[in-house]
Formats: C-alpha cells, structure tokens, sequence
C-alpha cells in the first residue's frame, strides 16, 4: 500500500514540475513572439526570435501552439518576399491544422499556397490549391474569404480561356458579398469581379456586355475612398472597348481626360504610357490625325516604358507603331518594330501580340512571309491545344479534388464506426469490470459481516463467562466474610472477654498489661471487621465490561504504535446495560481505532467514557490529519460505526477539517435498571 502511494505522489510530482517547464516555456514563447513584433529589432534579429518560439514550440509537442507560432514565420517571409520558404511554412500549417482539426486555418493555408504557385507562374497547382480553399472555406461560411478564392479561382480560368467557369465563379463571389458591409477592401474585390467579368465578355467580343460591366465596376471606385487609381483604370478600359466598337471620337475623349489627370505620370508612369500609346493609335484609327503629333506620343510612351524596364508596355507599343509605320507606308519602320514586338511578346509569353506581330511580319517580310505564316498557324494551334487543356485539368484537379474528398469522407466514416465499435467494446470491458468488481466486494462486505457476528458471539460467550466469573468471585467473597465473622472474630472476640477479666487483677503492672493486649485486640478486631467488609461488599456491577474495554484499548493502541488514554466514570452500571448496546459500544471503539490507524496518521488517542443527564457519552479524538467532513463520501467504517450507534437508538456525529484531527461523539440513552 505504501509502495504505491509514492508511486502516485511521485507522478503527482513529475506532473507538476512538467507543468510548471511547460509555463515557463509557454512565457518564453510569448516573449520571443512580442519581440518579433518590435520594430526597433532588425529583420534578421526579429526573424532569429521566431526561430527561437519555434524550437521551444516543437520541444513542448504542442501543435496548437506550433500553429500560432507558424504563422508568425509565413507572415515575415511573405513580407520580405521570399516565397519559397513562404509555401514551406504554408505546408507546415497546413499538416498542423490538420492534426489539430483547425479548418478556419487549413482554408488560410489553402489559400495562400495558391497566391504562392500564382506568384511562380505554376498555375496548375495554385488552381489546385485555389479550389480547395474555396471547398475549404465554403465547408466554415467564411464568405468573404470564399468570395476572394473564388475571384481567384476565376483570373486561373480566365488565363486559360475557360470562360464559362470564370464567369461563373466571377458571379458566384459577388453573390456573396451581397448584404456584406462595403469597406473599402470589399468594394475593391467587387471592381476585381466586375473587371474579370468584362474581360470574359470582351474576349467573347460581348462590347454592350463589356462596358455595362466596366461602367459597373467603374461606379463602385466613385464610392470608394481610396479608389487604388480604379477609376481611371476603368475608363481606360472603357474608351478601349469603344476603341473597338470604332466610337474613336468617345474613346480619344476618356484617353485624353484620364491622360490629364493630375500627377498621373508621378504616380503611375507605367500606366501614363500607357494611355499615351493608346491615345495614338486611337487618334490614328480616328483618321483625323497629325502624323508627327502620333509618332511624339508613341515615341515618348516607348521611351517612358523603356526607362522603367516596363517591357509589356513597350510591346503594346511597339505593335501599334509597327502597325502605324505600315499605315503610313513606312514598312522599313513598321517591320523593325513587328519584329521587336515579336521578341517581347516571345520573351513575355504574350501569345495575343506574338500572333498580331507575325500576322503583321508575314505581310512585311515577303522573304520570311511563309516562315511566319506557319509559326503563326502553330501557335494558333498550339493555344487552342493548350486551352483545351488547361480546362481539361480544371476539370480533372476539380474531379480529384471531389475524389479525394469523398474517400476522405468514406474514411471519417469508416472510422467513426470503428470508434463506435471501440467505444462499445470499451463500455462493455468497462461493465463486465464493474459487475466483477462490485461481487467481489459484495462478497467482501458478506465476509466481514459474517466475520463481525462470529465476534459479536465470541464476545457474548466472553461476557457470559465472565459473569460466571464474577458470580463464582461474589460467592467466594461471602464465604470468606462468613468464615472471618462467624470464625475468626467470634473467637478473637471471646479471647478479648477473657482478657477483659483480667482487669480485676490489682496492681498497676497487671493493668497496663491488660489494658495493652486489649488494645491490640481491638486493632486486630477493627482490622478484620474492615477486611470483612470489603470482602462482603459487591463491586460496581459490570465492572468486568470496562476490564474488557480497556484490554481492547490497550493491546490495540499498542499492535498500532499509539500513545493513548482512557478514562471512564464508576457512574454506570454496566450490568443493567444490554449485551447489545455494550457489543455495539465495543464495536465502536474497535472501528474507530482501525480508522485512525488506516487513514488518520495520528500519534495520541483519548478515549473516554462518560454519563451525562442520563446520556452515555463516548468520545475519541486523535491528533491525524483529519478530513473534510461536509464534503468527503464516508467510507465502509463510517458507514458501520453509524449504523451500529443507530442500532440501539444512539447518535454519532463526526468533527473534523483537514489537518486538525478528528472527534468521534456518540450519545446512547441510558435507563439503570437495577433503580
């Protein structure tokens, strides 16, 4: 028994000084992670307290915490651009929130995985990343965060020309943000979805279709207070498709008001080289142009885009001044410029201008003409090729993906049956050890009843024989006071007569003498009287009980190493007493000493016996540890020692806290029969 409750007191232990490592090293997270936030550290030094937070995070095993520390160490790399730790930590979050059943952060992990490949230009894993942030966060109706995958999810498409999933997935994520507050952020993905859905009709050469969403795209960056320039974004788009339903007027008149915009050249150069370009070829389309006002704008727009290393303008440029130079019988000019808008377009994997230059060089090059007739066929073919496949993968990453997360979902199922098998087997291997369990002690408590009636009947013949003892001892004490009375006395009594007669003896000698010896006699007589009265007088009945009791206190205090007292009162009389209230009291203090034994710890015990007001009274205190008597559940001995007292009609109260001792009062009614 010993040995196994310092088994339990030293996991008690090691359990708490782990919890205890385990706070200090929780703080000591936080601390590095607050330090990484504090801007007065250099990148590298915020960066090393991040590693620091990690290292203690994957000593504790705790995946919650390693997620919260993760996420910290993707938000620097993705800060300071470096994408491909980027996408590693991402996986990292990605397997801890699964272990952690964290959906809310494996939709983010998802989700940021397909921005990362987005960034290296590997479209099929972003679209496949892509879609499942948008299972991910549909599965949570986290909306907003749906809306934006699915935008994404949407421009993927659009890349690949599969128009019909990226006009749907483009009106898919408006509908969600419908009745969503309008911050500026929501407002912002609103322009996105309506520009992505102009695009579509505008590839499809749906003009009307086009400019009503453009014209809608264009009245959400009016609402908003930051518009990020989507404004003259959007009339840029507009006065382009005009551009193409030939309104040249409508168009030059939006290209020249975004172009005097204020400080737009400041602000965006890129985009102010843009208009240029496309207010020169508008201007020269419109047919009513200057030539060398045409050729300034698209000299300086090249020389613009060139300075800033903007290669995409400078194609666009270079396209339309090669197809200006043609216009104006310049082909020397014209076929330098196709052929540097086919070097971009080649360089930049622009398939649209790569097909506008060599259809261009095929009419400019009469030498090269079926060279670039035939690169302009494959690579028309190779599009359609790869346009078709890239829906068919669409197609196939959607049909895995589903695959995938069926068997997912056969497996969760497969797997909760086997939990509910498990569980039940457990429940039943549960029961079967509380009904085996519960009949040995059944068969425990049958044993120490019966066990506790051999003893009752042990101690009656013990009290039987005792008051045959007692019986034999009073008539033993008669006898003796008969034989010293009748006896003894009556015969020192004559001899005093005798000597008493001897007083009519003159001389004073004679006297002395006499009246000596008669004094001796009286002593010896006053002696035996004294003797004969206490032989003839009877103890206080029963007093053969308190004998038993106080052999019971005393070898037991002994058996279990207690220091111990015992007082009683002469004031009962224990042979008016019933046998079953002094077998109960017996029993009583029997229990209460192997109580203080098994559980108390205690060193002193007193115990004593009292008579109050007709009220026997019986107390026990030790000096153990005590316990919460309001709270703790009594155990067998408790539950005995208060059945017993009630027995015979008595009261048991027990007083005790925890590390103050216990008190054991009982209160039997008393009737002294023999009065």
């Amino acid at each position: 028994m010993k040995s196994i409750l310092l088994i339990v007191i030293f996991l008690m232990q090691v359990a708490y000084s782990q919890s205890i490592d385990e706070s200090v090293e929780q703080d000591s997270i936080i601390k590095f992670l607050h330090y990484s936030q504090i801007e007065d550290y250099s990148d590298s030094e915020q960066f090393m307290f991040l590693i620091k937070a990690n290292l203690l995070a994957k000593e504790l095993s705790n995946d919650s915490i390693q997620l919260v520390v993760q996420k910290k160490i993707r938000n620097y790399y993705f800060d300071n651009e470096d994408f491909k730790n980027y996408i590693i930590s991402n996986h990292h979050i990605k397997a801890l929130a699964e272990r952690c059943k964290d959906s809310n952060s494996l939709a983010h992990a998802y989700n940021a995985l397909g921005y990362a490949f987005f960034l290296n230009d590997k479209k099929d894993s972003s679209y496949y990343y892509y879609s499942k942030a948008v299972k991910a966060f549909d599965a949570i109706d986290e909306y907003v965060n749906l809306s934006y995958a699915l935008g994404s999810l949407s421009k993927l498409q659009l890349d690949g020309k599969d128009y019909y999933g990226a006009g749907e997935n483009a009106v898919k994520a408006l509908r969600l943000l419908d009745g969503v507050k309008e911050t500026n952020d929501i407002q912002d993905q609103k322009w996105i979805l309506y520009n992505s859905l102009a695009s579509i009709s505008d590839d499809l050469d749906d003009n009307e279709q086009a400019l009503e969403y453009h014209e809608q795209a264009y009245d959400i960056s009016k609402r908003m207070e930051n518009d990020f320039n989507n404004g003259i974004y959007t009339l840029n788009n507009i006065a382009f498709v005009k551009r193409k339903q030939g309104k040249y007027k409508e168009a030059v008149k939006i290209f020249t008001e975004v172009l005097n915009e204020k400080n737009l050249y400041e602000n965006d150069p890129s985009f102010y080289a843009l208009i240029l370009e496309n207010l020169a070829y508008t201007n020269f389309l419109d047919g009513s142009y200057n030539e060398n006002e045409i050729l300034s704008k698209f000299q300086r727009s090249y020389i613009i885009a060139d300075s800033i290393n903007d290669d995409n303008t400078k194609m666009g440029t270079a396209i339309s001044m090669a197809k200006f130079f043609k216009a104006v019988n310049k082909n020397e000019n014209a076929l330098i410029k196709a052929k540097e808008a086919y070097g971009l377009a080649k360089n930049l994997k622009s398939n649209e201008i790569r097909l506008e230059s060599l259809l261009l060089l095929s009419k400019l090059d009469k030498e090269e003409s079926i060279i670039y007739l035939k690169e302009h066929i494959q690579v028309s073919d190779s599009l359609l090729k790869v346009e078709r496949r890239v829906r068919n993968k669409h197609a196939r990453i959607e049909l895995e993906t589903d695959q995938l997360e069926a068997e997912n979902e056969q497996m969760s199922r497969e797997n909760l049956y086997l939990l509910i098998l498990s569980s039940g087997l457990l429940l039943t291997a549960v029961l079967i050890y509380l009904v085996i369990s519960q009949r040995a002690k059944n068969r425990k408590l049958k044993l120490i009843k019966v066990q506790q009636k051999a003893n009752e009947d042990i101690y009656n013949l013990m009290l039987n024989q005792q008051n045959k003892v007692d019986e034999a001892r009073t008539q033993e004490k008669k006898r003796i006071s008969e034989e010293l009375h009748d006896g003894v006395l009556g015969r020192l009594f004559g001899t005093r007569l005798s000597l008493d007669s001897i007083n009519f003896n003159e001389g004073k000698e004679a006297m002395l003498s006499r009246a000596n010896y008669i004094g001796q006699l009286k002593i010896i007589e006053e002696d035996i009287r004294k003797i004969s009265h206490e032989l003839n007088t009877d103890f206080v009945s029963g007093a053969g009980f308190m004998d038993i009791v106080s052999e019971l206190v005393e070898s037991q205090a002994k058996a279990y190493g207690l220091k111990y007292s015992f007082n009683f009162t002469d004031d009962i009389s224990w042979d008016s007493v019933p046998n079953k209230t002094k077998i109960n009291i017996y029993r009583v203090i029997q229990e209460s000493m192997q109580n203080i034994y098994k559980h108390a710890k205690a060193s002193v015990i007193k115990i004593s016996i009292s008579l109050e007001k007709s009220v026997i009274c019986l107390n026990i205190i030790d000096d153990g540890e005590g316990f919460d008597a309001s709270k703790s559940k009594k155990g067998i001995g408790l539950k005995n020692m208060t059945s017993r007292v009630e027995e015979i009609n008595g009261e048991i109260i027990f007083t005790s806290q925890s590390g103050n001792g216990t008190t054991v009062n009982v209160k039997i009614p008393y009737v002294n029969q023999s009065t």
